[in-house]
C-alpha cells in the first residue's frame, strides 16, 4: 500500500498557518488589494504556507486535533494574520497615500467632481505611486525581507498562543502616524510648491484682472506636478526600505517579539 507519510498534525499545522499566511497575504503589498487577482492570492498564500509549516509545527510544541480547539485556533490564525496584513497595509500604502494627495492638489482628481463616473480614471498619481511601489518591492526584494519577518511570528507568536489586543492596537498606532509622516514627506515638497504656485496666479490676476485663472491654472498645474513627480521618483526607493524595515518592526511588535 503507498503511503505519504504525512500525519494527520502536519495536515491540520498546514491548514492552520495557511490561515494565517491567507490573510496576511491578502492584504499586505505587493500581494493583497487590487495588484494580484484573488485566486492568484490564495494560490501565493498556499504557496508560501508550505516552507512555513515545518518550522511552525515544531514551535507550537504540538497542536490539538480536537475539533473545537481547531476551530479556534483557525479563527484566532486568520486574526492573526488580518492583525499583521493590517500593519504592513498601513506603512507601505503610505507611497500611494501620497500619490491621492498629490492627485488632489495638482488637479488630476478635479474630473470626479464633475463627473463622479471618472474617479477611477481621475486617480493618476496614485495609480503610478502604488504601480511604481509594487514593483519596488518586487525589483529590490523587499518582499524577501518582509516574508522573513512574517515567517518569525511563528516562533514569537507560535500556533496556539494568543493574540494581545493591547500591543495590536498600540502597533497599529504607531504605524498609522509613522505613515502619515511619510506620506508628508513624500508629498510635502511637492504640496509646497503647488501652493507657491497658486499664490503667484492669484497675485498674477491682480496685477492683470482680466486674466481668466481658472482656466490657466490647469495647465499650468498639470504640468508642473507632472515635472515635480518624475524629479521626486528616485525619492520613493529609500523611502520604500524604510518603511519595508518599520514593517517588519511592527509585525514583530504585534507578535511580542
Amino acid at each position: 500500500m503507498f503511503e505519504l507519510g504525512i500525519t494527520t498534525e502536519q495536515v491540520v499545522g498546514y491548514l492552520l498557518v495557511f490561515a494565517r499566511v491567507g490573510a496576511w497575504v491578502w492584504l499586505t503589498p505587493p500581494f493583497g488589494g487590487a495588484f494580484l487577482p484573488p485566486l492568484v492570492r490564495v494560490i501565493t498564500g498556499l504557496a508560501f504556507a508550505l516552507p512555513m509549516t515545518p518550522s511552525a509545527i515544531a514551535a507550537s510544541g504540538g497542536i490539538s486535533l480536537a475539533p473545537v480547539d481547531l476551530l479556534l485556533q483557525f479563527a484566532l490564525q486568520v486574526a492573526i494574520g488580518v492583525a499583521l496584513g493590517l500593519v504592513c497595509l498601513t506603512l507601505l500604502s503610505a507611497i500611494q497615500s501620497a500619490g491621492a494627495v498629490i492627485d488632489v492638489t495638482g488637479g488630476f482628481a478635479l474630473a470626479s467632481a464633475y463627473d463622479p463616473l471618472m474617479q477611477q480614471q481621475a486617480s493618476v498619481i496614485s495609480r503610478v505611486y502604488r504601480l511604481l511601489a509594487g514593483v519596488l518591492i518586487l525589483v529590490s526584494g523587499a518582499y524577501l525581507i518582509i516574508m522573513a519577518g512574517f515567517s518569525l511570528t511563528f516562533e514569537a507568536l507560535p500556533i496556539g498562543a494568543g493574540l494581545s489586543v493591547e500591543l495590536t492596537a498600540m502597533t497599529l498606532t504607531e504605524a498609522l502616524s509613522m505613515s502619515f509622516l511619510a506620506t508628508l514627506q513624500i508629498a510635502g515638497p511637492i504640496i509646497a510648491i503647488l501652493l507657491i504656485v497658486d499664490i503667484g496666479l492669484g497675485l498674477l490676476t491682480r496685477v492683470a484682472p482680466t486674466i481668466n485663472l481658472f482656466v490657466l491654472s490647469f495647465p499650468v498645474k498639470i504640468g508642473l506636478t507632472l515635472l515635480l513627480v518624475g524629479v521626486a521618483i528616485p525619492q520613493i526607493s529609500p523611502m520604500l526600505a524604510g518603511l519595508t524595515d518599520a514593517s517588519v518592526d511592527a509585525m514583530r511588535g504585534i507578535a511580542g517579539g
